[in-house]
């Protein structure tokens, strides 16, 4: 996690506040359909009306009734909780169009960051069921592998040396070598859970020749599952964390090293993409895009919103009220849209590897709750809407109990280690309504009110809509949402799944359609309530604090 990251980084703290842009596409999801529910014809519209009288000649013909679908389930979705007060939430009118926003949402932009340090343990592996069940639930992940550690605790060996002396860790941060035979164990996870990896080498320890022998074994091992090498973690923080000490550490000293890196690697994996700088300061991005290297494909920078770990901005501190806000939403889409804009600029794809709601170490009113789940979801889906095409949500390995509390994975057993019986938190399934949705082009759309509420429309490849609507208003007190959404076209289906939970700071209660799971496959899901069949308006209710995947097929 992103422990020693400096108070008062440039994470996004001089973005300024912005209008919001209700012209996305989407995502969302979850619900419970009950056992009570029952097979009902649908029909659309009001009965005709009655014929004038006899005497009176007719000025316009009757209206037909409605045609009629087929019989449908209709999905039954979570009420308000009992006793809650209720407040009334302006009804929100989302219109998409047929035209297109130019991003798509591509299968692998949701993925897990972990340390370095992480490839030696023995749980990343096909034997693991529980870790391949996670991969499975975020369909296509990034395993991504950095963090802290790589250039304080990691050494890389592929002839079995001793770790030097001068490496130094601690009982929870142990220091650790890797070798091939820990990449071999880690591709067989990758199989087994249909992920890919990026790997970060170390650039504390300035040595390109160690690094260019770990980046060969890597691309001999993984083959096209390996999908980029970034040359050290967070360099801007170096003088900040001890990393690099004496009389500090510079750009012009960070892109000297950078091609002595590129270049060794290139000699031995040609073929190999660099990403970089990994940083969580702008003033690292051009630098990077700018230097002589081979292989530089990827702007890769690091992002949490929530930067003020010692309240010095009120604004940017780990807070629900933040958290649960318009502001939160804006600032971090500034932050985003500033790093596409260089990276398009110089024809990189532009990755965000790492990132989490708050870089401070330690528990939070953030920390496990179910306001973390909508946050994940929506920060996602905006994020690929702008045109970041690969996202990482830094995690641990450690336990559940004890271990770091924003990780979106965690162990079971006693701390800090565990059993290796990996679950996920409620982040998780906010990052799993995303990765499950289909790969598409987002549409635009305009929509207005609903409260805290964002929503998003993606073209499919087999033509239908996906719509996916984020409600970040208070469960506790919020009432339902009077949603009326005019489509492109005229829907014969339309059906829904939801993710939800009881309240903002409720822990280990998210459920996706009622249980711990990924969403119901989507030939399976139920239909959205009030369904009107063949037409272009629907019209429903959302419970707060949901995320809402409708997909609508004509």
């Amino acid at each position: 996690m992103p422990a020693g990251k400096p108070a008062g980084k440039t994470t996004g703290k001089n973005a300024g506040k912005r209008k919001r842009a209700r012209l996305i596409a989407g995502a969302g999801i979850i619900t419970v359909v009950a056992a009570t529910a029952v097979l009902v014809p649908i029909a659309l519209g009001n009965p005709a009306p009655a014929p004038p009288a006899a005497s009176e000649p007719a000025s316009e013909p009757a209206s037909t009734p409605a045609e009629a679908g087929p019989p449908v389930t209709y999905y039954q979705q979570p009420g308000p909780p009992a006793g809650s007060p209720l407040e009334k939430v302006e009804p929100l009118k989302v219109d998409v169009s047929n035209d297109l926003v130019g991003t798509s949402l591509n299968k692998g932009l949701t993925g897990i960051s972990l340390e370095a340090t992480d490839l030696a343990d023995p749980d990343l592996s096909s034997d693991n069921a529980s870790m391949v069940k996670l991969l499975k639930e975020i369909d296509q992940p990034v395993l991504r592998f950095g963090g802290n550690a790589v250039d304080r605790r990691f050494f890389w060996t592929s002839t079995g040396e001793a770790v030097p002396g001068d490496y130094k860790g601690d009982k929870t941060h142990p220091v650790k070598a890797v070798g091939p035979a820990d990449l071999a164990r880690l591709k067989t996870l990758l199989e087994a859970g249909d992920a890919k990896v990026s790997l970060t080498v170390d650039l504390g320890h300035y040595n390109p020749a160690r690094a260019a022998d770990m980046v060969k074994n890597a691309s001999e091992i993984f083959g096209d599952r390996l999908l980029s090498i970034t040359v050290g973690n967070e360099p801007n923080g170096f003088v900040f964390n001890d990393v690099k000490t004496g009389s500090g550490y510079s750009l012009e000293q960070y892109v000297r090293e950078l091609k002595d890196y590129a270049n060794a690697i290139y000699a031995v994996a040609p073929n190999v993409p660099i990403s970089g700088p990994g940083a969580y300061d702008q003033k690292w991005w051009q630098p990077f895009i700018d230097a002589d290297i081979p292989q530089k494909k990827i702007l890769s920078f690091h992002n949490y919103p929530l930067y003020s770990c010692d309240g010095s901005d009120p604004k940017g501190s780990p807070t629900m009220a933040n958290l649960m806000s318009q502001l939160m939403h804006d600032r971090a889409a500034d932050y985003q849209q500033a790093a596409i804009k260089v990276g398009q600029a110089a024809g990189l794809e532009t990755w965000l590897p790492e990132t989490g709601i708050a870089a401070c170490p330690g528990s939070n009113e953030t920390s496990r709750t179910h306001a973390s789940a909508l946050w994940a979801a929506d920060y996602s889906l905006n994020a690929a809407q702008l045109g970041i095409t690969r996202i990482g949500f830094h995690s641990s390995l450690l336990t559940c109990k004890g271990g770091p509390p924003l990780s979106a994975i965690c162990s079971a057993g006693a701390y800090p280690f565990g059993n290796g019986q990996m679950s996920g938190r409620a982040n998780f399934f906010g990052i799993s309504m995303v990765a499950e949705l289909e790969a598409g082009k987002f549409m635009k759309l305009n929509s207005s009110g609903g409260g805290l509420a964002f929503s998003y429309a993606l073209q499919n490849a087999d033509g239908s809509t996906s719509v996916v609507i984020v409600n970040e208003s208070d469960p506790e007190k919020a009432a339902q949402t009077d949603v009326t959404l005019n489509l492109p076209g005229k829907p014969v289906t339309g059906t829904m799944t939801q993710l939800s939970g009881p309240s903002y700071t409720a822990e280990d209660q998210t459920v996706i359609d009622g249980a711990k799971t990924e969403p119901t496959p989507l030939a399976k899901r139920a239909t959205v309530p009030g369904f009107a069949y063949k037409s272009q308006t629907q019209q429903f209710k959302l419970t707060a604090g949901t995320v809402t995947v409708l997909n609508f097929k004509y």
